[in-house]
């Protein structure tokens, strides 16, 4: 089973950058698609990111031109590079592999204080 471990969550001000790391447990890390979520209070949690194994990345909307994801393999660890926060962006974050299906973990809290 592929366990993701989500970290370097923190408050910041608006306008200022965090980088979350998300290290993967097992063998076939190199292979995984990884994505970020977030769930911030009272909502749903939502797509916020995606790297494929082959390098290809995706970004939600709400995120494009601020978020960078991105990987190492050699280190087992996917990264989310995150610029110009913003208030909005405030919510519990995590990573996860659909396929094989990691649990999901205890996530990283992000505020982002105005």
């Amino acid at each position: 089973q592929v366990q993701l471990v989500e970290s370097g969550g923190g408050l910041v001000q608006a306008g200022g950058s965090l980088r979350l790391s998300c290290a993967a447990s097992g063998s076939i890390f190199s292979r995984l698609v990884v994505y970020w979520y977030r769930q911030a209070p009272g909502k749903q949690r939502e797509f916020v990111a995606q790297s494929t194994s082959g390098g290809s990345t995706n970004y939600a909307d709400s995120v494009k031109g601020r978020f960078t994801i991105s990987r190492d393999n050699a280190k087992n660890t996917v990264y989310l590079q995150m610029n110009s926060l913003k208030p909005e962006d405030t919510a519990v974050y995590y990573c996860k592999s659909l396929s094989p299906p990691s649990p999901w973990g205890q996530g990283t809290q992000v505020t982002v204080s105005s």
